[in-house]
């Protein structure tokens, strides 16, 4: 193997890397840091005093992370569970102690045959494993999206709604 590339991504050690599409890397670090890395170049990062300013950072920091394409899942010291948007690292999911203590390691269920069956319907699976010896399934529900047609139609109407005030306002608009 011949390193192609090198640059300091956390302060101190780092947790957990992951590969994922894109040719992008998350890391999470003893730093209390959570990084989406394009190459050398910071995409976005999470850190834990900007997420929860409630909680002192000494008490938390990531230990475990996975990036699916779409999702990002990270597993805490403290056993908690959550799921962010990877491009965005908005928060979809969070469950505080979903584990007694550690979450050692994760995974998303793969959007295969197979996968889909474990999915039921939800929009990602990840599942975790922690010190506790026990392995747990989260399910990230569908998010609510209006259908393609209902949207066309709010459209037309919102076209044809704007076109008679005109007249009205206007008399020979047309």
């Amino acid at each position: 193997m011949k390193k192609t590339l090198e640059f300091k991504a956390h302060d101190g050690e780092i947790e957990d890397i992951a590969l994922g599409p894109d040719n992008k890397v998350v890391t999470a670090g003893r730093d209390f840091q959570c990084c989406v890395w394009q190459r050398d170049q910071l995409v976005t990062g999470l850190r834990w005093n900007e997420n929860l300013p409630s909680i002192p950072d000494k008490a938390y920091r990531y230990q475990a992370c996975r990036d699916s394409g779409t999702f990002l899942g990270l597993g805490m010291v403290t056993g908690s569970v959550a799921i962010h948007i990877a491009f965005s690292l908005q928060r979809l999911y969070y469950v505080k102690e979903a584990h007694g203590i550690v979450v050692t390691d994760m995974a998303f269920v793969p959007e295969s045959w197979r996968g889909r069956e474990l999915l039921a319907g939800n929009e990602a699976a990840l599942l975790s494993v922690a010190v506790d010896s026990r392995c747990k399934l989260h399910l990230l529900p569908s998010r609510r999206s209006l259908p393609i047609w209902l949207l066309l139609l709010l459209c037309a109407g919102l076209i044809v709604a704007t076109i008679l005030l005109l007249q009205l306002a206007f008399p020979g608009f047309l």
